[in-house]
């Protein structure tokens, strides 16, 4: 089955972009440093918020399946950057849960659910293209 997902991030001011997802609004925005307004996160911190909030998403759901509470699920993604990318990251879960064992066992489940984890390993085709062109540019 294939699905699609789309969104479109429009540009307000110097670097701020508004994205409009279903009924809520996305800023975001560049430091100060960077020339930007700080009026959102940065788009690599939306990177990091994404694949972090949809792992906990993942955690929360096997751990629901399998009857176990979490009552301090908390997700941390580290990124190192290299250049203009993410060389590395790191997702860290901690939970609250006296069982490490069982934690580590609801995480390496939680790791088949997480779209954004199994879309960055498995990276994805990415292309370039203009609005009204039907091909895609090269990437």
């Amino acid at each position: 089955m294939t699905a699609h997902l789309e969104v479109t991030a429009f540009l307000e001011e110097g670097y701020r972009c508004t994205v409009p997802i279903r009924r809520f609004r996305l800023t975001a925005d560049e430091p100060p440093s960077s020339g930007g307004g700080d009026q959102g996160p940065m788009p690599t911190e939306l990177l990091l918020a994404s694949l972090a909030t949809c792992f906990a998403m993942a955690v929360a759901h096997v751990a629901r399946r399998e009857g176990v509470t979490l009552p301090d699920l908390a997700v941390r993604v580290r990124g190192e950057y290299r250049g203009m990318r993410f060389a590395r990251l790191r997702v860290e879960v901690d939970a609250g849960l006296p069982d490490r064992e069982r934690l580590r066992r609801l995480v390496e489940r939680a790791a088949e659910y997480c779209y954004v984890s199994n879309t960055l390993r498995g990276q994805p085709e990415l292309s370039f293209g203009l609005g009204d062109a039907e091909a895609p540019l090269s990437p």
